[in-house]
């Protein structure tokens, strides 16, 4: 049995449908509920814990609930775990608990410095449970995920679909930059492939797949999925950077946060995991990951 936690969300209920596919037995938490606590986990082979709160990019929302969330609520569930006969506990942290932007490639031992409440607040309960003693058969898995996506996700690849969906041109294209992403797909094989190993050392492990995409080349990519013509325009920099800042203020579509996001590079290595399962690539490449992606939100307006 596999209990997970956040089985409402994107991951969650990606990760449920495939882990029942290759033969698990799944049973969703439900934190809100306040019966969790008193639950018997019985036949445990691991908790999947990936509820928590995500990062806001319009910035309104309250810090504390970011700790309230992500630290203190993890650490009520991994607490129930060592009481308890389950053997693998997965924390999904982020690689936002490490680092805001990344100039090289960002590996598991990086010194961290979160500058965000989301980030920060993640560390910390990264911290907390690396640091408690874990009884001999327990394993502990910190996994930090990249930007992940596949069907039903949302976010700004959604906005990139609909820009290339309208026939309107990306203004952004002026900006180069190199961007870790995970399928849902490569995230869910990694997560069974850990829980069939029992030899995979508990650690810190980042995910993201094998490797790296632009936001051109998602722009390219998607034009290629709908039949549509590439449009690429090259607006000068600062005149992009001039109307995110006026967004700031006036809530445009384009802000500082989400203009960031679109062109920052910021590249995850894999190649800690991909050595601890004894494998040289993950299932999907990440190109094709990101076809499968696209032609789920061109599916789902059919």
């Amino acid at each position: 049995m596999i209990y997970i936690t956040g089985t409402s969300g994107f991951v969650g209920t990606n990760l449920s449908r495939y882990l029942r596919a290759k033969g698990h037995k799944t049973s969703a938490i439900l934190l809100r509920d306040v019966a969790w606590q008193s639950q018997n986990w019985t036949n445990p082979t691991a908790i999947i814990h990936l509820a928590g709160k995500a990062h806001d990019t319009t910035n309104t929302s309250a810090e504390e609930k970011y700790y309230e969330i992500n630290r203190d609520l993890t650490v009520e569930v991994f607490e129930k775990f060592l009481q308890s006969d389950i053997r693998d506990f997965f924390y999904f942290s982020s690689v936002k608990a490490v680092a805001d932007t990344v100039d090289a490639v960002l590996l598991e031992d990086a010194i961290a410095n979160p500058l965000t409440p989301y980030g920060k607040s993640k560390l910390e309960a990264e911290t907390i449970l690396l640091k408690t003693p874990l009884p001999e058969g327990k394993r502990l898995f910190i996994v930090r995920p990249c930007m992940i996506h596949g069907a039903g996700n949302k976010g700004n690849l959604n906005l990139l679909y609909k820009v290339v969906s309208k026939g309107l041109p990306w203004p952004l294209a002026s900006f180069h930059n190199a961007r870790s992403f995970i399928s849902i797909d490569n995230l869910c094989y990694l997560i069974d492939q850990i829980i069939n190993k029992p030899e995979i050392p508990s650690g810190i492990y980042n995910f993201a797949d094998d490797t790296v995409l632009s936001t051109n080349d998602v722009i390219t990519i998607t034009s290629g999925a709908l039949g549509k013509k590439v449009k690429l325009w090259k607006t000068p920099k600062g005149l992009v950077k001039l109307l995110a800042k006026m967004g700031d203020a006036c809530s445009l579509p384009l802000n500082s946060e989400r203009l960031k996001k679109l062109t920052e590079s910021y590249v995850v290595s894999n190649q800690k995991i991909k050595d601890a399962l004894g494998i040289d690539k993950l299932p999907l490449t990440a190109q094709e990951g990101m076809e499968k992606t696209i032609r789920s939100f061109v599916d789902s307006k059919e």
